[in-house]
């Protein structure tokens, strides 16, 4: 199967342990690939190399077999991109980026265009610098998706869009994907990637510390549970469950983390009385603080 991104041991660094280091990652063409970390891991560092807008230090990295800085007008006509801050076209109306853009990708479907816009509701008629942050994102995903690219460069994509915007951004990546498109999707929130990728590569203080199929990410999942009781806390048969951690007790309010699996704290607390449960999934930010930080040791933190 092609490489749709090949890096080979791609380094980009900053000084004082910022950066990243020593990247070997490859991307099979048609998959869709989740990229994940916490704010300022060095995601956005890769996609800029990727994206020929900063020089390594040392290594390489290739598209399709170009590479990223001596090809890389060659790599961006195959490659659609979404940037993390998006860039300013100051006072051109959105249907004039649109045109200008599509010129320089050597012209695009305008009924393709159309459905784009009319799919996230984009008003293509108001001056950029009028748009909300919200829009501007739903400029650039047009943008990136309008000349059907053989590969997408998505660094936080669905952020600023509302709930059913972002819906319908994963059903553009579902179909992107079943058209053979293949999909590098940046992130620090778990659930995102659940909707859409195949594949997802964890970064971690500008180093790559794991890759995973979809399947083994409940591996990784930790959820902050709250519970409260209605008569006596059985905060020892918590305490012992497996994947239970972080147990504290308020009055009648249990407060733990759960990694992987409910069944064994749903156990715990059996002939309890339950009067309310509530869960919530941290963001990667949280959740690496928890399960990858090492004890008394600073994550390092470098240019995203």
């Amino acid at each position: 199967m092609t490489s749709a991104i090949r890096t080979e041991g791609l380094t980009k660094d900053y000084g004082a342990g910022r950066g990243l280091f020593d990247l070997d990652l490859e991307v099979p063409e048609g998959q869709v690939f989740g990229y994940l970390g916490p704010n300022g891991a060095g995601k956005t560092t890769t996609i800029r190399q990727l994206m020929g807008l900063a020089y390594p230090t040392r290594g390489r990295a290739s598209i399709f077999g170009l590479d990223c800085h001596r090809q890389a007008v060659e790599a961006k006509r195959l490659t659609g991109y979404v940037p993390g801050e998006p860039p300013q076209f100051g006072g051109l109306r959105g249907r004039e980026v649109i045109a200008y853009l599509g010129a320089m990708a050597g012209g695009v479907d305008r009924e393709h265009v159309k459905e784009l816009c009319d799919r996230l509701q984009f008003d293509v008629s108001l001056r950029y610098r009028d748009y909300s942050s919200g829009n501007k994102k739903k400029l650039l995903l047009v943008i990136a998706f309008m000349h059907r690219p053989r590969l997408l460069v998505l660094d936080e994509p669905t952020s600023g869009l509302d709930p059913l915007n972002q819906q319908e951004f994963y059903a553009m990546v579902r179909e992107a994907r079943t058209a053979g498109a293949t999909v590098f999707l940046s992130s620090h929130v778990l659930s995102e990637v659940e909707h859409v990728c195949d594949r997802v590569g964890i970064i971690r203080a500008g180093r790559l510390v794991n890759v995973a199929s979809l399947e083994d990410l409940h591996e990784i999942r930790v959820h902050r549970v709250e519970m409260e009781f209605g008569g006596d806390v059985p905060v020892e048969a918590v305490r012992r469950a497996a994947g239970v951690e972080g147990v504290t007790v308020d009055d009648h309010r249990l407060h733990c983390l759960v990694r992987g699996s409910f069944e064994p704290l749903i156990a715990a607390v059996a002939g309890a009385h339950v009067v309310n449960l509530s869960s919530h999934e941290p963001s990667l930010e949280e959740m690496f603080l928890t399960y990858y930080a090492e004890p008394g040791k600073e994550e390092a933190v470098s240019p995203c």
